[in-house]
């Protein structure tokens, strides 16, 4: 990883009574360490990426504590990290995006909950959900219930998130369970401060090694133990964990003076409830409410006695609870008809079933509730509220002279992924189309214009076998594309081994950049070691390093093509033989090309220190001459780069926009590329800028000028 987390990993080092300042998923990490944690591993995604990120940078730090950090190459083989602490008395950490990292971590889950823990077990996962989620719209809640796993929802508050890691180690070991914390992508990045502790080094450790456990068939989660196992999840360590939550006090009840009725919120959504009370007027800026809440920081097991204490004497409850189905509104209602309080129950009779639970949107569920059963309130909080955000979306489409057009997310500039389907599109235009399916990653932004390529994704490193069926019955090869985070995430098993096993055809494309680059540019098996990476190439790799082309020859693939995806032309001609060859078996191409941040993040330093050395530096650039450019626009449609865009020609005879570059180039050298396969136009012209220049270089300088002014 080449971005730098030297300051991050300094605020891990604070002691007792420091002030810790940053965000919500840091201080995630200052606590584990704080809690004496043995071993920490998962895998990254957003919202969590920074937690390991961090970690692995601070491997020094981490060595003097005793602490292991390990990168895992997915979800499952994070949570089975977590077998460690059956039978061994050492805290261990994972963590990893859901819903889709929990949805492959599932098994272990499984099968680490049945036998349960000694030592405390802690789940990190970044509850993506929401407007702004880049995952299907599900939670994490139900892999709680299912395996009996409990559930944190911290409201999103540091001293809060802080106090939650740690009674999670301390729940996990009372009731012998592994604890899961949610935290939603407000929560990872809240800003805010806590008074820090020392960190504890872990009693069992790499400093402090212990002898093997000894055989104990009752710790494994196999029959017939499981049966007992089963049986003491919800006879024995789910009343213990409720006692623990209660005796702990780790839900926040809050009075209000309006107490004939009351809220029942997830902790992650508490600091959106609170922003729509004061938008209504029943909640101060300090955050006192004017109705009880209950917050549940731990919303899986919910403890009953807590639930009706809570409701008794109130006529009414409104539980908030974000998406859906209603888990914790169904079991309250449970609760309350068990032991007969009569308290009127609402939720999503008066909020929406999905979607995020913004102020907004809190705020009408809030007045319907209000309006209800407690009307002397009055409404006029909320209908103000309701007629300023008519009035300031009225304003934007007048300003804006309609809606806001939609603005899809696209390639990097300079990305190297972006030539390849520049070359996939000339083939369309030539063959027709053809299914595609696509996979999570970079790669998938060319599912949106001006590509449009995708039928499918199905998951990370699933494209190929998503495609298994599909090539039995359509018309032209199907093509499978996936990066290298997928292929070694998953696709290598899941697809590749699958097409061998049954001997059938296909088309896979791995997209080789070098990195896990969506989730934040992290090293994988097959990333080139620093001094293997070239300035100007691609991800190359040495012979010494583990590489997919080898990988992939020794499962026994016989058609394997590498291309540098620059190539368009070379591309080109290579999907096109791909997708006519009579060879009947799995042909891979690998799209080779580092991934730019990456590139520019190791480049920009060594150019700088070179210019402020004095050295000649020489940058290339790309443009269009307007003369020339007819204003066609095809290059556009070939390359979607944002730094290819439109510009009013110069000349007045010329009605329509030209193309034009701007000075955000990276001097990849698509558009040329893309230009130059298409047969499009000579209007693009390469230019190199010299900083330092030699005296050759001026003298050269001086040439040029005299032929193009004599030009």
């Amino acid at each position: 990883m080449e971005r730098s987390f030297a300051a991050e990993i300094e605020s891990l080092k604070l002691g007792e009574g420091e002030t810790f300042h940053g965000e919500g998923i840091l201080a995630v990490t200052k606590a584990l360490l704080q809690s004496g944690v043995s071993y920490v591993g998962g895998y990254q995604g957003a919202p969590v990426s920074h937690l390991l990120d961090v970690m692995v940078q601070a491997k020094d730090y981490m060595a003097e504590l005793g602490v292991s950090v390990q990168a895992c190459t997915n979800e499952a083989s994070a949570a089975a990290m977590l077998g460690a602490s059956i039978v061994y008395p050492v805290r261990g950490a994972v963590t990893w995006k859901s819903i889709v990292g929990t949805n492959v971590a599932a098994d272990a889950l499984s099968n680490l909950s049945s036998p349960g823990v000694k030592g405390g077990c802690l789940i990190v996962v970044g509850e993506d959900y929401g407007d702004g989620a880049s995952v299907i719209q599900e939670r994490t809640h139900a892999f709680a219930m299912k395996s009996a796993v409990w559930l944190m929802d911290p409201r999103p508050d540091l001293p809060t998130i802080v106090r939650c890691v740690e009674k999670s180690f301390e729940l996990s070991e009372a009731s012998h369970t592994p604890v899961i914390m949610e935290l939603r992508i407000r929560a990872c990045h809240v800003q805010g401060e806590f008074t820090a502790k020392d960190n504890r080094k872990p009693a069992i450790s790499t400093l402090h090694r212990t002898p093997a456990a000894p055989h104990d068939y009752a710790t494994l989660s196999h029959p017939p133990v499981t049966f007992g196992q089963e049986k003491a999840k919800y006879e024995e360590r789910m009343p213990a964990a409720r006692r623990f939550i209660l005796g702990n006090g780790l839900n926040e009840k809050i009075d209000g003076r309006h107490s004939d009725v009351g809220l029942i919120v997830q902790g992650g959504v508490y600091n959106a409830l609170i922003r729509a009370l004061q938008e209504i007027g029943l909640a101060d800026a300090q955050g006192r409410s004017d109705l009880p809440i209950l917050v549940l920081n731990v919303v899986y097991p919910l403890c009953p006695d807590e639930i009706v204490g809570f409701a008794m004497g109130k006529k009414a409850l409104l539980v908030v609870e974000e998406s859906q189905p209603e888990y914790i509104e169904h079991e309250i209602s449970s609760i309350l008809r068990r032991a007969d309080v009569q308290t009127a129950l609402h939720g999503k009779d008066m909020l929406p079933m999905a979607g995020e639970y913004t102020s907004e949107v809190l705020v009408g569920g809030l007045a319907k509730f209000i309006e209800k059963h407690v009307p002397r309130l009055g409404n006029a909080g909320a209908k103000n509220y309701a007629d300023e955000i008519a009035e300031l979306r009225a304003r934007a489409v007048a300003a804006l002279g309609g809606p806001p057009p939609i603005r899809p997310p696209g390639f990097c500039i300079g990305c190297p992924e972006r030539p390849f389907f520049s070359a996939l599109k000339l083939v369309e235009k030539e063959r027709g189309p053809f299914h595609v399916s696509s996979d999570i990653g970079c790669h998938s932004f060319g599912t949106f214009p001006p590509f449009s390529f995708g039928n499918s994704i199905l998951g990370f490193g699933m494209s190929l076998a998503s495609s298994a069926g599909v090539q039995s019955f359509v018309d032209k090869r199907p093509i499978a594309i996936m990066g290298d985070g997928g292929f070694w995430h998953n696709g290598l098993l899941s697809g590749v081994t699958a097409r061998l096993l049954n001997k059938t055809d296909g088309l896979l494309v791995i997209m080789k950049n070098g990195y896990t680059s969506a989730t934040g540019t992290q090293d994988l098996v097959s990333t080139p070691r620093a001094e293997a990476k070239r300035e100007a190439g691609g991800a190359s790799t040495t012979d010494t390093e583990l590489t997919i082309e080898g990988t992939l020859r020794g499962l026994g693939v016989k058609w394997l093509k590498t291309v540098h995806t620059y190539r368009v032309d070379e591309m080109k001609k290579t999907l096109d033989e791909a997708m006519s060859t009579s060879f009947d078996g799995l042909k891979v191409i690998v799209a080779e090309g580092e991934c730019q941040l990456e590139r520019q993040r190791r480049v920009k330093p060594i150019r700088a220190a070179a210019l402020a050395a004095g050295e000649r530096v020489v940058r290339t650039r790309y443009g269009v001459d307007d003369e020339t450019c007819t204003g066609d626009h095809s290059c556009i449609r070939l390359s979607g780069c944002p730094t290819l865009t439109v510009k009013t020609s110069a000349d007045p005879l010329k009605s329509d926009p030209v193309a034009h570059v701007t000075n955000g180039c990276v001097g990849c050298g698509l558009c040329g590329e893309a230009a130059h396969a298409a047969t499009l136009c000579p209007s693009f012209y390469r230019a190199d800028i010299v900083s330092n220049p030699s005296g050759f270089d001026r003298f050269m300088a001086r040439v040029r000028n005299i032929f193009t002014k004599a030009a």
